[in-house]
């Protein structure tokens, strides 16, 4: 934005501002003619016609002060020299370029001013009273000073409104960036909320549906498990589903429910078996990790047995825990090579990106990878400080 372009001024604002200068050079103009008595019909005549002439035509000239201000501000006061009446014009042309604030133009137009006033004088033949000329160079001085401290009054102020305005705008686009953002930080959380209750339990459930749409020589007893399997995992899924989405509804300040730790892995692992994985889980872990590594390490785990249901079925999976205080807990998911062809399935795309993210911010690092003999690993190092450490901290 130029700083120095003044804004455009309606119709009402334009209009009351040439009224006041005309009004400004009517009692000048009226002094002048009661000075004029007994003064040659030539030099009455211009004061009738030719003076109010010129002060119109300066007034007409002021209507484009803001686009051409130095030109105009020249052209009024070169042209007051012949009119009285256009003393206020010159005022406004004046007052207008000093909003500029730029002090060699604003010398030059006073100048031009203070000068003009001095001609003008002798356009009309009238006596000079003792002591008038120090007040013929004393009073146009002081107007054009006026007229400048207003002015550049009127430009700091325009200067300040304009910062004002600037910096509203600019804190308006910073909160709209910062509410985007919150927007697509909450929906990543959401999609890996919903990604932590669905993915594992609608694939323990596809992977049991499955089994019975593959395995025919299955007895009674055996579909009748799967079938149960079936019917709690899709129970299980909508329960947490549930919860996840009484969360999202809630209020800022109602509690969350408790969240998974790493205590409850042992049940993870037993449902996994109960949902037919083939699963074993060795922890050497000593001590109480904290709730955010003790959750991450449960999502670890979790994202572990997700995938080995997915993309191995009929896999072994084995799960290490290992940690102590003042160390780090480490975890891993190996799974064996796939003992069946798995099903397509649409990937959801959050699984490890999501997950990579969690250890990222619980301060650990996370890898993932093929094994030699056609398997995968899912491991996970996570800081676990010392509580003592953690205290003096």
């Amino acid at each position: 934005m130029n700083m120095d372009v003044a804004p455009r001024l309606g119709w009402w604002q334009q209009t009351w501002r040439l009224a006041a200068a005309a009004a400004v050079g009517i009692p000048i103009w009226l002094s002048v003619g009661v000075l004029l008595k007994g003064q040659s019909a030539e030099t009455r005549s211009w004061f009738l016609t030719g003076d109010p002439l010129v002060a119109l035509g300066c007034l007409t000239a002021l209507v484009w002060r803001r686009r051409f201000p130095l030109a105009v501000a020249m052209t009024v006061a070169i042209a007051s020299t012949a009119s009285a009446l256009a003393t206020g014009a010159g005022l406004l042309a004046l007052g207008s370029i000093s909003t500029r604030r730029r002090p060699v133009e604003i010398g030059v137009v006073a100048l031009a001013n203070v000068t003009a006033s001095q001609l003008a004088v002798g356009l009309y033949p009238v006596r000079d009273s003792p002591g008038s000329v120090w007040f013929q160079l004393a009073f146009p001085a002081l107007t054009a000073g006026i007229a400048v401290a207003v002015g550049m009054a009127v430009g700091a102020r325009r200067v300040e409104v304009r910062s004002l305005r600037d910096r509203a705008e600019s804190a308006e686009r910073e909160q709209a960036a910062r509410a985007a953002q919150a927007r697509a930080l909450e929906r990543n959380r959401i999609a890996r909320e919903m990604h932590d209750v669905l993915a594992h339990r609608i694939s323990l459930v596809a992977m049991q549906a499955g089994v019975l749409d593959h395995r025919g020589d299955l007895r009674a007893e055996e579909n009748r498990v799967l079938v149960r399997g079936i019917a709690e995992g899709a129970h299980q899924a909508l329960e947490e589903l549930r919860d996840v989405l009484g969360v999202l509804r809630a209020d800022p300040g109602h509690p969350e429910p408790p969240q998974p730790s790493l205590d409850a892995i042992p049940d993870l692992v037993a449902d996994a078996r109960t949902s037919g994985l083939d699963v074993t889980l060795t922890t050497t872990v000593t001590g109480t990790p904290s709730d955010v590594a003790g959750r991450t390490c449960y999502r670890v785990v979790q994202e572990g047995l997700t995938n080995a249901a997915k993309h191995a079925p009929g896999a072994h999976i084995h799960i290490t825990l290992e940690g102590t205080p003042g160390d780090e807990l480490d975890v891993s998911v190996h799974n064996s090579p796939a003992t069946t062809e798995p099903a397509p399935r649409p990937a959801s795309g959050f699984g490890l990106l999501g997950l990579t993210e969690r250890v990222d911010l619980a301060g650990g690092k996370l890898d993932h990878h093929p094994t030699p003999d056609n398997g995968y690993v899912l491991t996970a190092q996570l800081p676990w400080p010392n509580p003592t450490h953690e205290k003096r901290t």
